[in-house]
C-alpha cells in the first residue's frame, strides 16, 4: 500500500466516502427485545394485518350524533335529541341511530351506524324524560362531521403498509407496531463497534495515575456517542505504543466488529503508529489521514473489506468533536439511516454570537458554545447568546461547559460578534 497520508480532505469529502459504505444487513426484531425498537431503522413495509383503529371510535365522553342534526347549535339556541342509549367502551351498539336522535359514548367506545360526530359531554347536559318518557339531551354547540372521531382505518388500512421501509423508529412508531399487532420487524443491524485506546500513558480507569500516566477517557466517552447513536460498543482494552501490539489487535478484533476505533496514534509523530498498523494489513484502503476540521485534523480512516477503522486523536475534545461531526452519522448511515450526515436534519438552535470569532480559512471550525440568557432580550431578538467556551483540545472542561457547537465554514475567516448562529447541540 502506498504511502499517500496526511492529505488534509475537506468535511464534505469525508463524508462523501464514509457514504459509500452499504448500510448492514438486516434482522428480525420484535416489541419484546430488552434493548428495545427505538432508534433503528425498518429495513421493510411493515404491511397491516387489519384497519387501525379497527372500528370508528370516539375521542370524547359525549353523545354520538348525526351532524346535520346539531347545525347551529348555541348556548341560546339549543337542539334537543333524544337518547336511544348509551354505548360500553368494550362492545359495539347493537342499534343505529337515526335521525333526531343521540346516544351517550364514552372515549373510545365505538360510533354506532349513523352517527358521524361526537358532542363533548361539556357542550351539552342531559334533562328529564321527553314526550315519549325518552330522556333528552340538551347540544349547545355545533359539530362537523368527524369531530371527536378516530375513524376506521385513520392509523393504518388493512393489507396497506403502516409504515415505510426506512423509517426511523420513534416512541411514536412503536406505538404503531403494537396497534397494529407486530410481532416482528425486519430493521437494519445495529453497528458493532469495537474500542481500542492506545498508547503507554493511558492507564485503565480503575488505577491511580502516576505523573505523566492518564486514565482511558476516550474509550467510555466513545462507548456513550456510540450507545446515543444506537450503536454496540465493546471496550477491547489498551494498547501499548508498539507497532506489533496494534497491529495484532487489529487482525485480532476486526473479525468481531463492523467499526473499529483506535484512540491515539493518529499523528505522524514517532510513537503514532495507527497508519503502519494498517500497512499490514493486506487488504486495508486508507481513504482520509487528515481532515479539514478543528479541533479533529489527525483522523485516519481506513475500509478494511466492509469494515470501517477510525484512527481518532488521543486529545479527548478532539475525538468527541469528530465523532460528533463524523463518527455519529456514520454510524446512523450503518444502520440504515439515509440522512444521517445532512447537518440541517440535526437538533439544532439558533442563537446570537457574543463576541468575534477567529478562524483560519480552509479549514471547518466547530467552536463549543454554552447558550445563555441575554441582558437585553429585546437587543438579540429574544434569541439566547452563544458565548464561546475557551479551552485546549486536550480538556474534557471546553465540553463539559459547552451545550453546543457552532460550524466555522472553511471558507470563513471568522464570525462577528452579533452574528446569529445555528448551534448544533451536543
Amino acid at each position: 500500500m502506498p504511502r499517500n497520508f496526511f492529505v488534509v480532505l475537506p468535511v464534505a469529502e469525508v463524508a462523501r466516502r464514509l457514504a459509500a459504505f452499504a448500510p448492514l444487513p438486516s434482522e428480525t426484531a420484535s416489541l419484546t427485545d430488552p434493548r428495545g425498537l427505538e432508534g433503528r431503522v425498518l429495513a421493510a413495509d411493515v404491511i397491516a394485518g387489519d384497519d387501525v383503529p379497527l372500528t370508528s371510535r370516539s375521542g370524547m365522553d359525549g353523545y354520538a350524533v348525526q351532524a346535520a342534526d346539531v347545525f347551529g347549535a348555541s348556548e341560546g339556541n339549543p337542539v334537543y335529541l333524544a337518547l336511544t342509549g348509551r354505548i360500553a367502551v368494550d362492545r359495539p351498539a347493537d342499534f343505529s341511530l337515526e335521525p333526531g336522535r343521540c346516544a351517550g359514548i364514552v372515549t373510545g367506545g365505538t360510533l354506532p351506524d349513523g352517527a358521524d360526530a361526537v358532542v363533548m359531554v361539556e357542550h351539552s347536559a342531559e334533562l328529564a324524560d321527553g314526550q315519549n318518557g325518552e330522556p333528552l339531551v340538551e347540544i349547545r354547540r355545533p359539530v362537523a362531521p368527524g369531530t371527536h372521531v378516530l375513524r376506521r382505518g385513520d392509523d393504518a388500512r388493512e393489507g396497506r403498509p403502516a409504515l415505510r421501509s426506512g423509517v426511523l423508529l420513534r416512541p411514536q412508531e412503536i406505538g404503531l407496531l403494537a396497534a397494529c399487532g407486530a410481532r416482528g420487524v425486519s430493521v437494519r443491524a445495529r453497528p458493532r463497534v469495537g474500542i481500542l485506546s492506545t498508547g503507554d500513558e493511558v492507564i485503565p480507569v480503575s488505577a491511580d495515575p502516576r505523573p505523566g500516566q492518564v486514565r482511558d477517557v476516550n474509550s467510555h466517552a466513545l462507548a456513550a456517542i456510540c450507545r446515543e447513536a444506537g450503536a454496540e460498543p465493546r471496550l477491547l482494552g489498551i494498547v501499548p505504543d508498539d507497532l506489533e501490539a496494534i497491529a495484532v489487535a487489529l487482525r485480532e478484533h476486526l473479525a468481531d466488529v463492523d467499526v473499529l476505533l483506535l484512540s491515539g496514534g493518529s499523528s505522524v509523530g514517532a510513537r503514532d503508529f495507527t497508519v503502519a498498523a494498517l500497512e499490514r494489513l493486506p487488504d486495508a484502503e486508507i481513504f482520509c489521514h487528515g481532515v479539514a476540521l478543528s479541533p479533529g485534523k489527525p483522523l485516519i480512516l481506513a475500509r478494511v473489506g466492509q469494515k470501517c477503522v477510525w484512527g481518532l486523536p488521543g486529545q479527548v475534545a478532539s475525538a468527541q468533536v469528530v465523532m460528533f461531526v463524523l463518527g455519529t452519522p456514520f454510524l446512523r448511515h450503518l444502520a440504515g439511516r439515509s440522512d444521517a450526515f445532512d447537518q440541517n436534519l440535526w437538533p439544532a438552535r439558533r442563537a446570537v454570537l457574543s463576541r468575534n470569532m477567529a478562524s483560519k480559512q480552509g479549514r471547518e471550525d466547530y467552536l463549543r458554545v454554552r447558550l445563555e440568557a441575554p441582558a437585553d432580550p429585546e437587543s438579540t431578538g429574544g434569541l439566547p447568546l452563544a458565548v464561546p467556551v475557551p479551552g485546549l483540545s486536550g480538556l474534557l472542561r471546553t465540553l463539559l461547559d459547552a451545550q453546543g457547537l457552532v460550524r466555522i465554514d472553511a471558507d470563513l475567516e471568522g464570525l462577528e460578534q452579533g452574528s446569529v448562529v445555528d448551534v448544533l447541540l451536543l
